[in-house]
């Protein structure tokens, strides 16, 4: 037989954020539903008491993260934000609380022994202090890094970079040097139409551009009135073409250069040889004839000298 776990697939936050409302109590701040999982957001100085409370009362056993958020335009500009998982419920909630640079947190290392180095991370990228946490140092910056990363107001390029000096044979510190300056993508694309211009193009001079010669008729050329004025005359028309003689064509008539001839008189059936057409003759001539050989003459006898 299969066994059937008495956990729910997941739980229903219906029912929930009314449940652990009432169990926070003054702790609480507010409680909202966010991407479906619920938020609860409770007093800095109570931190440590509720968090107590899910993990002991209402079974959240474990802490999975720890994050920071920034909002520069806040009295207390950054957001701690737990979160929280039941494994016999199937279920996550987020808790946070708000903090400043010189208002520290109280630490949770006395509940989850893991939130050491999840309270040193928040603390290297946005500096909030965790009061209570005896080892609170950076954990992803180097030694002597200043500043922190993830904050709004920190600059994408950095105040340092490193490299390796050959001069030295170890890595040294170095203000940051860039070719140009980090770009400002705060202007529109140059396909909405926006009129400015680009850096590196001061110096370069727009070329006008001519209006489009719209016209409503051909008679208006766009190019002035006398352009218009030489369209609207019509061309002369030439002489009729002559057309095509056909069975019931006249003949042409004479002309001066040319006068016109008397016909034949006489007999003309004698003259049908000479309208039909000459045959070819082939232009090949005929091999000469061999001539036979000479014969020989026979040698003449010799006469004895006496």
């Amino acid at each position: 037989m299969a066994t059937l776990h008495s956990a729910p697939r997941f739980t229903q936050i219906d029912g929930l954020a009314g449940t652990l409302s009432s169990a926070l109590g003054d702790h609480l701040v507010s409680v909202h539903e966010e991407h479906g999982e619920l938020l609860l957001a409770v007093h800095r100085a109570s931190i440590e008491d509720a968090l107590r409370i899910l993990r002991d009362d209402h079974g959240y056993q474990q802490l999975m993260e720890i994050a920071g958020v920034d909002y520069p335009s806040r009295a207390e500009r950054f957001e701690v934000v737990y979160m929280l998982l039941s494994l016999t419920k199937n279920s996550r909630i987020m808790v946070k609380c708000t903090a400043s640079e010189d208002t520290p947190v109280p630490t949770v290392t006395t509940l989850w022994p893991n939130a050491g180095w999840l309270e040193r991370e928040v603390f290297d990228m946005y500096g909030v202090l965790f009061d209570g946490n005896t080892d609170l140092r950076r954990i992803l910056t180097d030694y002597g890094f200043e500043g922190h990363p993830f904050r709004k107001d920190f600059p994408l390029t950095g105040y340092v970079e490193l490299r390796y000096s050959e001069d030295e044979k170890r890595v040294v510190y170095e203000p940051v040097e860039l070719a140009q300056d980090l770009r400002q993508f705060d202007f529109m694309s140059p396909w909405e139409g926006a009129d400015y211009v680009l850096p590196g193009d001061e110096k370069a001079t727009t070329p006008p551009v001519d209006e489009p010669k719209t016209t409503e008729s051909p008679k208006q050329t766009g190019a002035g009135k006398k352009a218009d004025d030489k369209a609207a005359d019509k061309v002369s028309a030439g002489a009729p073409a002559e057309e095509e003689g056909g069975k019931d064509a006249e003949p042409p008539k004479p002309t001066e250069d040319r006068p016109a001839r008397a016909k034949r008189q006489g007999k003309t059936s004698d003259t049908a040889k000479a309208t039909e057409p000459k045959k070819k003759v082939s232009a090949r001539k005929k091999p000469a004839a061999k001539k036979a050989p000479a014969k020989r003459k026979a040698p003449g006898k010799k006469k004895d000298d006496e």
